[in-house]
């Protein structure tokens, strides 16, 4: 006789089936878990039923509302030109420096996701604009689009971060709480990348060539022009406004929006047609966002039928391992998996067996969110799938996929050193979160 376990592992098989055969993985999950759920109710109107309800509920979720005007912040950010005018300031104010250029693109696009919140968005974006300028001062292509496929992804930590508020839907855990420990951590991510670029430069000091040093009254002229203490403002006082319990998610976001579209009134690139390119933008990112969920909440519905989740739970904490084993196994299937599945369908597919396991042991579900997304990350600057190196050799002309992954090794050791602090020092991701009212 099929039991339910069997039946939710022959689902999983099907649903890697279809997403490798190119179905897109909101209908693969759909298709997944009405048919799976099928199986285990014996009724065909009960799973049809059951999708309905979860599909509406999603649809009509308030939590998902923080999800569009972040990325109405993001897409009015990119749409009106603040994004190059921010690496155009830390250009003048640290490219002097050794690795300089690259160093500037890792703080830009910490800036930039903390204004999208797109990987994908901000591994373009910085195509565009950091890779002329670095291949402008004799930058070596390994460096420079290593460094931009690499910095791209803290997008997907840094605040307005879809990942962990995706994440945080599933798991049914504070958005607030996520956003603040993603900031923290990514943060941290971020330096570890600079300290990287440091080190790769001093290895081998022809990969950076310096540029002329400008006088302090060039560098103030930058920051006033290029709106970097405007974005800091709008970014605080959204983070802010959270942290201390004045705004919810949803509303940080708005605020956000509202302090775009009075930055690009103040710098003067305020039109209609750059509105309404970034409405659009993210009526369609919106639509796809909500998909995926809908379709990842049947899929959840389905492999909590399966209690797949419920007996891996019962099979770890019976294990007479340390806890510290049992994180190494999980972190290992991440690296594995994360070669081959993008981060969101990744973190939809295993948040609902992973997340008991990590409140059995004793993990904070916050914390996890943040490891997760930082390991499952890494998985897009590595081949197979690597979809920031696939961007930024599709946008650097003339530079080869290859060489985009070779610049990229040096930070996925940097992604494994991020992995060892998180977990040594939880608090990495979780001291800022315990702070908030």
């Amino acid at each position: 006789m099929t039991t339910p376990i069997i039946i939710g592992i022959i689902g999983l098989f099907v649903f890697l089936l279809l997403i490798f055969s190119g179905i897109p993985v909101a209908l693969s999950m759909l298709i997944v878990g009405i048919f799976g759920s099928m199986f285990l109710l014996r009724q065909p109107m009960s799973a049809f039923g059951m999708a309905s309800d979860t599909i509406y509920s999603t649809f009509t979720s308030y939590t998902l509302s923080v999800a569009p005007v972040f990325m109405l912040m993001g897409d009015l950010a990119t749409e009106t030109g603040i994004g190059n005018d921010l690496y155009t300031c830390f250009q003048k104010l640290i490219g002097h420096r050794k690795g300089g250029l690259a160093n500037a693109t890792q703080i830009v696009c910490a800036l930039f996701g903390a204004i999208c919140g797109s990987q994908a968005a901000t591994a373009a974006m910085m195509s565009r604009v950091a890779y002329p300028q670095m291949k402008r001062f004799g930058y070596a292509d390994t460096l420079s689009t290593g460094c931009i496929s690499a910095g791209s992804c803290l997008a997907i930590l840094i605040p307005p971060s879809m990942a962990l508020i995706n994440y945080g839907i599933i798991a049914e855990t504070s958005i607030s709480r996520l956003l603040i420990g993603g900031l923290s951590t990514g943060i941290v991510l971020m330096f570890i990348f600079i300290i990287s670029i440091w080190i790769w430069c001093a290895i081998k000091p022809d990969l950076a060539p310096t540029s002329a040093k400008v006088s302090f009254k060039e560098k103030l002229i930058a920051i006033r022009k290029g709106g970097l203490i405007e974005v800091i403002i709008v970014f605080g006082i959204s983070m802010a406004g959270m942290f201390l319990g004045w705004f919810t998610p949803t509303e940080a976001g708005a605020v956000g929006v509202l302090g775009m579209v009075l930055i690009s009134i103040l710098f003067k690139r305020f039109t209609l047609k750059a509105i309404g390119r970034a409405i659009k933008n993210t009526l369609v990112m919106t639509g796809m966002i909500y998909c995926i969920l809908a379709g990842a909440n049947v899929f959840n519905k389905f492999i909590t039928l399966t209690k797949i989740p419920a007996a891996l739970g019962r099979l770890v904490t019976g294990m007479d391992v340390h806890v510290i084993v049992i994180m190494l196994v999980i972190t290992l299937i991440y690296l594995v998996l994360g070669c081959f599945i993008d981060t969101m369908p990744l973190m939809l597919l295993t948040t609902p067996i992973f997340l008991p396991i990590i409140k059995a042991i004793g993990y904070d579900p916050v914390w996890f969110g943040c490891y997760m997304v930082v390991i499952s990350g890494l998985g897009a600057i590595t081949p197979p799938v690597g979809s920031a190196c696939y961007i930024v050799s599709g946008v650097c002309e003339g530079v080869p996929l290859m060489k985009v992954f070779k610049g990229s090794l040096p930070f996925v050791i940097s992604y494994v050193v991020m992995a060892m602090l998180m977990s040594v020092l939880p608090e990495i991701a979780t001291w800022l979160p315990s702070l908030m009212k």
